[in-house]
């Protein structure tokens, strides 16, 4: 994944920069990115590893190096960015959130001759923020560039361009992820969250449309290209990586998993399944604790936080490659409430089951401290699809994926054919799957959210929203 911030302003706004992208770190854990641009030294820019080290730590010691009343950051999970491009078009730097499904394809297809080249990363693949570039400049003018790179890209591209005289946004072409505008007297800003410049001093002030790009200065900001009337925006930012304070077209966050958590209850209540024998309601932390909360706030029967997540020595940065240090390093950071789990029954809440992985270390050293029953309940439907239109799984097959993978199990390739009766729990395929993971994980029981219940807590028309990773329709 990955967030941006940017700012327009009468007056320096480094620290807004500074600030306003640290608070998207929960985003992104690779590299961090501060681009500003001043009338009288130009463009500046830094970019760091974060994968051990927060952005603000890393870019502390270069806050005295910048000044200028624009600029432009970022937190990727993928490319070092932003890049500042040189081209017929002019100087301008360029930060992107997406995907791009097909970069070979574009390279070999328009950049094959010998006039052009790409510096290539690490892994060998081309900076996707470098070939948006590419396609940008491709047309005569930046507006017609971004709408020719985003008909182009197979899967999504967001993308914020710093020019001398001011900030150029563009949502992605289906919406998939938010854009937002903010005021304050001295400027306006552009953000993913909106709680990062509420929390500066600006004030919502305007929330592009899909495929929408919008021209921001210090005086304020107009409509280059209009929105498209079709959206598809995803679901998961509210059950999962969107932060708490934040709304995305007019749905605010932590209000979202309350509901969510409620109409869950619901559905087991509906299901048969007695909740009020349980000795406590929990969630998985940090992203599964306010759907529990929603979840308890329904019944009777009280939350509590039979574990606590250490983060101080042990921050979400720090993400090791290494999939069993990974593992271990989340074990670390599971220090327990004896008092809490000793011979109870405990129902937990997370925001999702993806591989499954940590999950089953989480239930493990909950039976090893003492619990009697650990219930699990998703606050979002069995994921059946890698995501192909935004970068915030790294899954290489849909067959890592728990669902996906126990549906192999139980039927082979036959099982794959028949994806939406796994999925739905009132069915004897839906029912099969249940029970098998339970018994693999020690669960004793298991529900998963439906998707009727999850798109109801959203509340917004549901041809809207994408849920392409639970029922392959994007």
């Amino acid at each position: 994944m990955g967030g941006f911030f940017g700012v327009a302003s009468q007056r320096d706004c480094v620290l807004d920069i500074f600030f306003g992208v640290d608070y998207h770190s929960h985003l992104g854990t690779r590299r961090g990115g501060m681009l500003m641009y001043d009338r009288e030294h130009g463009f500046q820019r830094q970019i760091h590893n974060i994968e051990n080290t927060p952005f603000r730590t890393k870019f502390e010691k270069d806050l005295p190096e910048f000044q200028g009343c624009s600029g432009i950051g970022c937190i990727s999970d993928t490319d070092p960015q932003p890049l500042l491009v040189r081209s017929h078009l002019g100087l301008y730097a360029l930060t992107t959130i997406g995907i791009i499904n097909n970069a070979e394809e574009l390279v070999g297809r328009y950049f094959s001759d010998h006039g052009h080249q790409f510096m290539a990363m690490g892994s060998g693949k081309v900076n996707q923020t470098e070939l948006v570039a590419a396609l940008i400049n491709q047309k005569d003018d930046l507006v017609s560039g971004i709408l020719h790179a985003q008909e182009m890209i197979d899967g999504s591209m967001t993308v914020l361009v710093l020019t001398q005289d001011g900030i150029i946004a563009a949502r992605d072409r289906l919406g998939r992820l938010p854009v937002l505008i903010g005021k304050s007297e001295d400027g306006y800003c552009v953000s993913f969250e909106s709680f990062a410049y509420r929390k500066l001093g600006y004030e919502d002030a305007y929330e592009l449309g899909p495929r929408e790009i919008v021209k921001m200065t210090a005086e304020g900001f107009e409509t280059l290209s209009p929105a498209g009337k079709e959206m598809k925006i995803c679901a998961f930012l509210w059950t999962y990586y969107g932060y708490p304070n934040s709304n995305y077209e007019g749905v605010n966050v932590e209000l979202m998993r309350y509901r969510n958590g409620q109409i869950l209850a619901r559905e087991d209540k509906a299901r048969g399944f007695d909740s009020e024998r349980l000795d406590y309601i929990a969630g998985v932390p940090d992203s599964g604790v306010p759907h529990a909360i929603g979840y308890a706030n329904a019944g009777t029967v009280p939350f509590a936080r039979p574990f606590i997540k250490y983060t101080p020595t042990w921050p979400r940065s720090f993400m090791p490659t290494n999939q069993k240090i990974r593992n271990e390093v989340a074990k670390m950071k599971q220090i327990p409430v004896p008092e809490l789990i000793e011979g109870k029954k405990l129902l937990f809440v997370d925001d999702s089951i993806v591989r499954g992985t940590q999950l089953h270390e989480t239930v493990d050293f909950l039976y090893e401290s003492g619990a009697e029953e650990v219930h699990m309940r998703s606050a979002c439907p069995p994921i059946m699809y890698g995501c192909k239109y935004l970068n915030f799984s790294s899954s290489n097959s849909d067959m890592e994926l728990l669902a996906r993978r126990t549906v192999q199990e139980l039927e082979g390739d036959e099982g794959q054919e028949h994806l939406d009766e796994y999925a739905d729990a009132n069915t004897e395929r839906g029912q099969c799957m249940l029970k098998t993971i339970c018994e693999k994980f020690g669960f004793s029981s298991l529900g998963y959210q439906s998707l009727n219940g999850l798109l109801e807590a959203i509340g917004m028309d549901r041809d809207k929203v994408c849920t392409y990773c639970w029922n392959g329709k994007g």
